[in-house]
């Protein structure tokens, strides 16, 4: 019994443990991109294809006289019906026709070229409206860094003037204790002068 309730325990566990790795596995954020890149992508993959199929191919069948550029093939065999005798019984059985479809190769070839067109345009796109948006925020860096900067100076500025003010009143109270020293130093010399005379 008890060992049954252990084994419990344990695949409940195991199975916590494998449902919380797979929860966090797809709540990653690189999966969920995956995810819709490639739901995107699929969807592009059908616009594309039915531009080339439907716009493009058209247009180049009507330059070349009508003829699909999937029908494009270097027949190496042509193909042979059966020869039947008058009996119904057949004498020279059918032959396939053996040929290299390059107008299929040709179009593949189209439709990557389309497609590599399209996500460098895209991307281009993309990258010109970041380098837009990059130049905004850095020429708003550089304005707030720039006014913080104004900023510094003038509180300097105003630092250096209240310490040059401080030195000045400074230097003043230091010559108006001079003063008064002299002048306490006269008055002294004065009385004791007067002193002297009243003797």
């Amino acid at each position: 019994m008890f060992k049954k309730n252990k084994l419990l325990k344990k695949a409940e566990k195991a199975g916590k443990s494998f449902f919380g790795d797979f929860k966090s596995f797809i709540s990653r954020g690189n999966v969920l991109d995956l995810a819709v890149a490639v739901v995107i992508s699929t969807a592009f993959g059908k616009i594309t294809t039915a531009l080339v199929n439907n716009i493009i191919m058209p247009l180049v069948s009507l330059l070349t006289g009508g003829v699909n550029v999937t029908d494009w093939k270097w027949v190496i065999t042509p193909a042979k019906e059966a020869v039947v005798g008058a009996d119904g019984t057949i004498l020279i059985p059918a032959k396939a026709e053996a040929a290299v479809g390059y107008g299929l190769f040709i179009q593949a070839i189209i439709n990557f070229l389309i497609i590599a067109l399209s996500i460098f345009i895209f991307l281009r796109i993309l990258r010109r409206m970041e380098a837009r948006l990059h130049a905004k925020e850095t020429a708003l860096a550089e304005a707030k860094a720039a006014e913080e900067k104004e900023k510094a100076e003038q509180a300097a500025a105003e630092a250096k003037a209240a310490a040059e003010a401080a030195a000045r009143r400074a230097a003043e109270l230091a010559a108006l204790d001079e003063s008064y020293k002299r002048a306490v130093l006269r008055l002294c010399e004065q009385i004791k002068t007067g002193g002297e005379t009243e003797k």
